[in-house]
């Protein structure tokens, strides 16, 4: 298997005032974060603070959208397209958050139109799944995976543009992390998944990073599951903690990655 570059995403969320923004910005832009060769590093702001972020952050850090429509430009009030996007300088999207399917009704067909209509523009996608609390206890885990990861997959053009990140809904923002052995298990399932239905290149080469309540401290030994390949961060992205995640990430993964 060819080496997959680490990933570390930070998702804002409805989080920010223009003071608040700048104040994270200058955080990073003074950070000592790892090389660029040995990782991405990812932030994504409110849909408002996106060009104020991409014009003031230094470019080591790479600024992505929260979301995007499956739709383009025209009359979709309220919502934002990849075409505009790009324009503003902003390449990459998150999409299929379960804050999105959950509360905002998103579901996987919107999403796999979503994440086809971002990559026809020619953008990058950070493809989010994960099951719920429920589904998990009755043995669920793999079938919503799966049918998820389905949905996303039957509309990817090119694997080299899409990060995948598992986020168990049941660990975002509740302070109740996946165990490493959790994560690794769901990582690997969905790594079995692409092997099956894709091709064992895409399989082995696409990052799969995870997500839920990532924090200073429990970043460590995530990191040294063999098929997390870095973090897509919620609450502590605010934070200080985001630079120590990004190096702790470096520091424990397995070197040979």
């Amino acid at each position: 298997a060819r080496g997959r570059k680490l990933w570390v995403g930070g998702n804002w969320k409805c989080n920010g005032t223009k003071g608040s923004v700048d104040t994270l910005i200058k955080t990073l832009n003074e950070a000592d974060l790892p090389p660029a060769e040995a990782l991405d590093v990812v932030v994504a702001p409110p849909h408002l603070w996106l060009t104020h972020t991409i014009e003031t952050i230094k470019d080591r850090v790479t600024v992505s959208s929260q979301d995007c429509n499956q739709f383009g430009m025209g009359a979709y009030t309220g919502s934002l397209s990849p075409e505009m996007l790009l324009d503003a300088g902003i390449k990459t999207t998150i999409i299929g958050h379960s804050e999105r399917r959950d509360i905002f009704h998103e579901n996987d067909e919107e999403i796999g139109k979503k994440v086809a209509k971002a990559l026809s523009c020619g953008m990058n996608v950070i493809a989010c799944l994960g099951e719920h609390l429920e589904e998990r206890k009755s043995g669920k885990t793999n079938e919503v995976l799966f049918r998820q990861l389905a949905a996303i997959s039957a509309n990817v053009t090119d694997w080299s543009k899409v990060v995948i990140a598992y986020e168990p809904v049941w660990a975002i923002g509740t302070g109740v992390v996946a165990t490493p052995e959790q994560a690794q298990e769901a990582h690997q399932a969905l790594r079995g998944w692409l092997n099956e239905k894709v091709s064992a290149e895409v399989a082995a080469s696409v990052r799969i990073v995870y997500g839920g309540s990532v924090s200073a401290v429990n970043s460590a030994d995530l990191a040294k599951m063999p098929d997390v390949d870095g973090f897509l961060v919620g609450g502590a992205s605010l934070k200080p903690d985001f630079i120590v995640i990004c190096k702790n990430l470096v520091a424990h993964k397995p070197a040979a990655h």
